[in-house]
């Protein structure tokens, strides 16, 4: 059965669905969290929640279902994340293949870069994901 998410209003309820996301593995409702979400609300969203594991769910979700219909909302949200607390945290605790699939992400975004971002902009991203 998939997983009902809706646009959470505080950070309560985002990490009640981020955690019942990360249980299943869900990456397909995560994506759908991540398209109903005001990227600039993530970090008050995350609160001090952010961890290694919910971070890579990003990532993976946002790299399998979004980056290809909207790379302007991957990279709002991955400037967005990494304005979150914790983040300096989760990234240096990050294995070698976490980040490869981090940098692949980049790649992505790279690729299908639209009027959204510049590649300036995406360089810039790039170091602070220290990549």
């Amino acid at each position: 059965e998939k997983l009902r998410v809706f646009e959470p209003s505080n950070a309560y309820d985002f990490g009640q669905i981020i955690n019942a996301v990360n249980t299943n593995k869900d990456k397909a409702a995560c994506a759908d969290l991540l398209t109903m979400s005001d990227p600039k609300k993530l970090p008050m969203l995350l609160s001090n929640k952010l961890e290694g594991d919910i971070f890579m769910i990003f990532i993976q979700s946002l790299e399998c279902y979004v980056v290809g219909r909207d790379p302007g909302l991957v990279y709002q949200h991955l400037f967005y994340l990494s304005k979150a607390e914790r983040f300096k945290v989760v990234l240096a605790l990050l294995s070698r293949s976490e980040k490869e699939q981090v940098q692949q992400l980049f790649d992505l975004l790279s690729e299908n870069q639209n009027h959204q971002y510049t590649s300036e902009d995406l360089k810039n991203l790039k170091k602070a994901y220290e990549l």
